[in-house]
């Protein structure tokens, strides 16, 4: 499997999803959460694609896999967020519940990427080792 651009991955665009999501739920926050639930949505939102996108770029399975975590870390953030927004009364229940499945969905993408590199840079390590120092 190999991906010449982050925009490639599902997971990716998962979390891409999920900030399309959240905007119109930020917009119809009340004014007296706009520095607080609504910034942090935002933040954690758009985190998760930053995230998987900085972690592609570092051209290391292993720094790809930490960045992955800390996205898949802003994921269950927007869902603590989403909770807040339902007790308050801010969506509706239909609203909760397609949230959830959007980030189910984009952690269950994120694990399986954080699987693949995990596996990925096993499998680099064990050729590494059994190769002369100059074939590296």
């Amino acid at each position: 499997m190999s991906f010449k651009s982050f925009e490639e991955l599902d997971c990716w665009k998962a979390c891409r999803e999920i900030q399309r999501f959240i905007k119109p739920i930020i917009k119809k926050l009340p004014p007296e959460e706009k520095f607080d639930l609504a910034d942090n949505m935002k933040r954690a939102a758009r985190s998760s694609s930053r995230n998987i996108a900085e972690g592609f770029g570092r051209y290391s399975f292993q720094e790809n896999a930490r960045f992955s975590i800390i996205s898949r870390g802003s994921l269950y953030e927007v869902i603590d967020d989403l909770i807040t927004c339902y007790e308050e009364e801010y969506i509706t229940t239909e609203e909760y519940s397609n949230g959830r499945k959007l980030i189910d969905k984009a952690i269950a993408f994120v694990n399986g990427y954080i699987n693949y590199l995990e596996r990925a840079k096993v499998n680099k390590s064990k050729i590494s080792e059994n190769q002369e120092p100059y074939n590296l």
